[in-house]
């Protein structure tokens, strides 16, 4: 069963870009990562699938119901923007039980777990928070009614990494629990950690959808190579190269293909050292963009 289904998604600013032909699902209990640079259209998805804003054409849908048209499905997802704005007079524990009154059941034990976990101080005014712990208050403020979609905008920015790795494993309990998550983000390694699929999203539009197991299967291979000459950068025209630096007579490039077939090419050359490892999501992801650009 998919929770979220999105088809064919466009939404125009008029000069200024937004999405087009956006369409993707995320299917019952996985960590669905949304990866793109800023300004790339994941903020604009992710609004007009909630209902926020209407799109120009194409669907999306949430248990199988549009936001626009069952809003009561909203009770169901917790979610985090990118930018938090509160009510600045208002204390944290009276804030988070003004949002835990419009999901009628009782947070109060959920409320104060969460802000364990998160080392968040309830009696503080939201006026005296630095930005990374008004996060924090998100954070809280979409997990504390149990929600079984978690819609995640860019959660990190401002948590220092011991919080973050904290949200991780939040997030990675939640999955346990059966929740389905949807984690927007330009950070690559976060995505690496934690998602089962990943979408590519690039000035609008999709360029790819992966397994992350399939993303980091050996199928690709950062390859550094030492030689004893210079060398031209004709040699290394091999299909499945990607990324090709050269330096004097270092030598550096992705690989993508048939192992044997580079190893041959390797062997005609003049070596004095070689290294072969495995690239990182953000190299592969720089390899999709360099090569849909």
């Amino acid at each position: 069963m998919n929770v979220i289904e999105i088809h064919h998604l466009t939404k125009n600013y008029g000069k200024s870009r937004g999405i087009t032909d956006v369409s993707l699902s995320v299917a019952e209990g996985e960590i669905f990562g949304f990866i793109g640079p800023n300004g790339s259209g994941k903020s604009t998805t992710i609004r007009t699938l909630l209902g926020l804003i209407h799109p120009a054409s194409g669907t999306a849908a949430i248990f199988g119901k549009s936001c626009f048209e069952h809003p009561e499905i909203r009770q169901q997802l917790g979610y985090l923007p990118s930018e938090v704005f509160y009510y600045e007079n208002m204390r944290v524990l009276d804030l988070l039980n003004y949002s835990a009154s419009f999901y009628k059941k009782d947070c109060s034990k959920r409320i104060r777990e969460l802000a364990a976990v998160m080392n968040l101080d309830l009696t503080k005014k939201i006026s005296d928070l630095s930005y990374g712990n008004k996060k924090k208050v998100g954070i809280v403020q979409g997990l504390l009614h149990e929600p079984k979609l978690i819609i995640l905008d860019e959660p990190t920015g401002g948590l220092d990494p011991l919080m973050q790795q904290k949200f991780f494993e939040l997030i990675r309990e939640e999955k346990r629990k059966g929740a389905t998550v949807f984690f927007s983000s330009h950070i690559l390694s976060e995505v690496q950690k934690l998602c089962d699929r990943v979408a590519f999203i690039k000035e609008g539009r999709i360029l790819r959808q992966e397994k992350m197991s399939d993303l980091q299967e050996n199928t690709y291979k950062r390859i550094s190579i030492e030689l004893n000459q210079e060398t031209r950068p004709e040699i290394f025209q091999l299909e499945g190269i990607s990324d090709l630096q050269i330096k004097n007579k270092m030598v550096k490039f992705i690989f993508k293909g048939n192992i044997n077939q580079v190893t041959a090419m390797i062997a005609e050359l003049d070596l004095r050292n070689l290294t072969i490892g495995e690239p990182d999501l953000e190299e592969i992801f720089l390899h999709y963009y360099e090569k849909e650009g």
